[in-house]
């Protein structure tokens, strides 16, 4: 694990508002928080708790009402996602951030390879071959790269999916529960290469996640309630992050 200070993502005051009157949903409420470059930080919390908005937020695929985002892209440059037009954030994300979806996210027409390359083929970074194959042997997806989504299991998919996100080697990784429909063993080769990510590649690795297993393997964990930062907690353990958990819902 580095051990550096510098700020992959930096937020400043999010609020975000969905509804109106008594329909009114506050995801976030005036969070700031900072998380640490080279380093695996997981997000958990209760359910409406703001960590999947959070995610999208500093991901720039969703905007706050009120409040900033700012991210150290590849080059070390510190860039402000506050008032960016959509073609900015596009160029960004597109050079600087990786995400795995939950629902996996791919394009049905495409193989699994054009699928994983399809981030550089709209003008992304080109991956290194080197780093590509080992993603792509690590995912065990050699014998799978001219299969369409169709013809893979939901546990291939989402493999397909974290490839995606890594083999350019973005500055940052976002995971919205990445493990969440995967059998214990893949889910362990997935957080085992998030984690392979951070400690041989020196990315970013921002994980939301319900499982405390998962959280475990991260550097520290953030505990959100009610739109809010409630705790950080270094070095998590399961067992910590399970009466953490009992205690926020």
């Amino acid at each position: 694990m580095n051990t550096t200070t510098r700020a992959a993502v930096r937020a400043d005051s999010l609020t975000k508002t969905y509804g109106t009157g008594e329909a009114i949903v506050h995801p976030l409420r005036r969070l700031s928080i900072e998380f640490p470059a080279e380093q695996f930080t997981a997000v958990m919390g209760p359910s409406g708790s703001g960590k999947s908005t959070l995610l999208h937020v500093l991901a720039g695929l969703d905007t706050a009402d009120d409040g900033e985002v700012t991210l150290t892209t590849a080059d070390g440059a510190e860039v402000s996602l506050r008032g960016l037009q959509e073609k900015q954030l596009t160029l960004i994300r597109r050079e600087n951030i990786g995400f795995i979806f939950q629902s996996y996210n791919l394009v049905p027409a495409m193989t699994a390879k054009e699928n994983i390359l399809l981030p550089s083929a709209l003008g992304g970074p080109e991956p290194d071959k080197h780093y590509y194959d080992l993603v792509i042997d690590r995912l065990g997806l050699a014998d799978r790269l001219h299969h369409r989504p169709f013809e893979l299991s939901g546990g291939q998919q989402q493999r397909v999916a974290v490839a995606r996100a890594l083999v350019s080697k973005p500055a940052v990784i976002f995971a919205d529960e990445p493990t969440g429909n995967l059998d214990s063993r893949t889910g362990a080769e997935v957080l085992g290469l998030l984690r392979a990510a951070v400690d041989e590649f020196s990315q970013t690795v921002i994980m939301v996640t319900h499982d405390v297993n998962a959280a475990a393997q991260a550097d520290a964990t953030v505990i959100l309630s009610d739109g809010r930062v409630v705790e950080t907690i270094k070095h998590p353990t399961a067992e910590q992050l399970a009466a953490k958990m009992i205690g926020a819902r």
